[in-house]
Order: structure tokens, then C-alpha cells, then sequence
């Protein structure tokens, strides 16, 4: 019985350690998309723009969002959008 018990807390805890780290992915993600609604409909650079590399910055940092890597994304996002004189949308 004590070693069942034993498994079944090891599993609870093997779970919980893993949850964590996805769910704050999930989160950046979505915070991401959030960003990335904003700053397309406002700040992203138009067709002739983005041929003369307005904004390669963002052009960049949602690419790098849309790709998994939030970490790099985010902070310049979110600096385009302040520059822009933008609220950031809530986490």
C-alpha cells in the first residue's frame, strides 16, 4: 500500500512539474497573438513598406512569435507598440 501511495504522489508531482512550463507557453503564446493583432491592424508595415524595410524589427518579431520563440518576440513587440503610443493588451 505505501509504495502505491508512494507512485501515485511521484506521478502527481512528475505532472505538476511538467504543467507548468506548458501552461506559461500557452500563455506567452497567447499573449503573443495578442500583440500580434495589435500591432498588425495599427504598426505593421503595408505591402510597399515592408519592401523598404520600415519596420524589419517587427516584421521579425512576429515571425519569431508565430514560430514558438516568444521569449525574443514579446519584449520587442511590446516596445513597438508603446513606441507607437499603444496600450499593451493584458496578459
Amino acid at each position: 500500500m505505501f509504495k502505491c501511495l508512494s507512485l501515485v504522489i511521484l506521478a502527481a508531482a512528475s505532472l505538476a512539474a511538467t504543467a507548468g512550463p506548458a501552461a506559461a507557453q500557452r500563455d506567452d503564446r497567447a499573449y503573443c497573438d495578442k500583440l500580434i493583432a495589435t500591432y498588425e491592424r495599427y504598426l505593421a508595415p503595408r505591402t510597399n513598406e515592408a519592401r523598404s524595410g520600415s519596420d524589419i524589427d517587427g516584421v521579425v518579431a512576429v515571425g519569431q512569435c508565430r514560430a514558438g520563440d516568444t521569449a525574443r518576440g514579446i519584449p520587442v513587440l511590446e516596445r513597438r507598440l508603446r513606441n507607437g503610443g499603444f496600450s499593451l493588451p493584458a496578459a
